[in-house]
């Protein structure tokens, strides 16, 4: 993920969610944690169904913040499983804006977020490749 995508991904996104004023700065700026939250649950539905169980996340990496996000716009968050280690699963994140009233998205944010499936003891197990 060294470089943005130029077009927005196919496949629907994981989440879609319109911001907030609570989710913003008093500029109107939605907070980088915020979206990061919303990353990280995309996220966490992709590896939870990949593990045909409950996961968790251990890493963030590569965070990228592009552009912002203003409150009303829409942001869709797209996560592709791009690596399966023994107990380990890695998913590229991508979140995307689209202002209210127009068509035309933006590449807001991505990330590598890196998710161990557990047990009911909450230690590592083995995940299907």
């Amino acid at each position: 993920m060294d470089e943005p995508r130029r077009g927005q991904p196919q496949q629907q996104p994981a989440i879609r969610v319109t911001t907030m004023p609570a989710d913003a700065n008093p500029y109107g700026d939605i907070f980088g944690g915020w979206l990061m939250s919303q990353m990280d649950m995309a996220a966490g539905l992709v590896a939870s169904r990949h593990a045909h169980g409950r996961a968790v996340t251990i890493a963030v990496e590569g965070m990228k913040f592009h552009a912002p996000v203003a409150v009303g716009d829409e942001v869709s968050v797209y996560a592709d499983l791009v690596k399966v280690g023994r107990t380990s699963m890695t998913i590229d994140v991508q979140a995307w804006r689209r202002g209210r009233h127009v068509e035309e998205s933006c590449l807001v944010t991505q990330a590598q977020f890196v998710f161990v499936a557990i047990d009911e003891h909450r230690q590592p197990r083995a995940v299907a490749g």
